[in-house]
């Protein structure tokens, strides 16, 4: 549905915006003065999302157990080096009940290659928990989740996205970078763990596409918005309402 002038997300990311203090002028629009201005937003980053769509294995599926493996072996590890250690692994483990019942050995041996030992570890102990506490399937309650162990807030909003498209905000360097580019805020490292940053990025979520919308969103700051002061502006799908965009040039970073 269009968000109008009623819609109870455009006044949530009013007060986001005067929470941050943030200076409208600063934008091409004033979203606090325009309603359509989050759809128009949320529309475009959608579509564009369609057409450069990133099938990684992971993503060609629903399934909350494949999903939830495969984020907590992205931790701290590059794509390239996850797509074929995933794909084994999830050959020999397809789902909870195969891996809750793999010999413990068996199971190291086939993630050693991904380093991060002690992520193994984790990875055996919270299958062991989903065995016993959950009755081998994966909870969709986010307290849930983050009880496990190596589920972090990021992983455990990925799941719940991704598998059951609730809109979930997912907030790393990476979609922190791109908030602060649109919105011309200042960002550094810490900015991930600011709860102005968490909120903000939680009210641009489309409610009606979840899922669409984050993996959009993680693939424009693989493909376009990227790290430092080089992003390929030019080919943003949200050039018209980006601050950084409109003052290219001009660094609003400090990551």
């Amino acid at each position: 549905a269009i968000i109008g002038l009623k819609s109870p997300q455009m006044p949530r990311l009013i007060r986001q915006f005067q929470e941050i203090k943030l200076d409208t002028s600063l934008m091409p629009d004033s979203w606090a003065e325009n309603p359509e201005t989050l759809r128009a937003f949320q529309s475009a980053l959608v579509l564009w999302g369609r057409e450069h769509f990133l099938a990684f294995p992971w993503r060609l599926t629903c399934d909350p157990y494949t999903i939830l493996i495969a984020d907590i072996m992205l931790h701290r590890t590059q794509v390239a080096q996850v797509v074929p250690i995933f794909q084994t692994f999830i050959a020999q483990y397809p789902n909870v009940v195969s891996l809750s019942r793999a010999d413990r050995q068996e199971f190291q041996s086939a993630l050693s290659s991904l380093g991060l030992h002690w992520r193994i570890d984790l990875i055996y102990e919270m299958i062991q928990q989903i065995a016993v506490r959950f009755d081998l399937q994966i909870p969709q309650e986010k307290t849930d989740l983050l009880s496990l162990p190596g589920v972090s807030e990021y992983i455990a909003g990925a799941v719940r996205c991704f598998a059951w498209n609730l809109p979930e905000p997912l907030i790393d360097t990476n979609t922190v970078r791109i908030t602060g580019r649109v919105f011309g805020l200042e960002t550094k490292d810490s900015s991930r763990r600011n709860p102005k940053f968490r909120r903000l990025i939680s009210a641009m979520v489309d409610p009606a596409q979840p899922r669409d919308y984050n993996y959009a969103l993680l693939d424009l700051a693989h493909l376009v918005c990227i790290k430092r002061q080089d992003p390929h502006c030019e080919e943003c799908p949200l050039q018209q309402w980006c601050h950084y965009g409109s003052h290219k040039g001009e660094d609003h970073e400090r990551s």
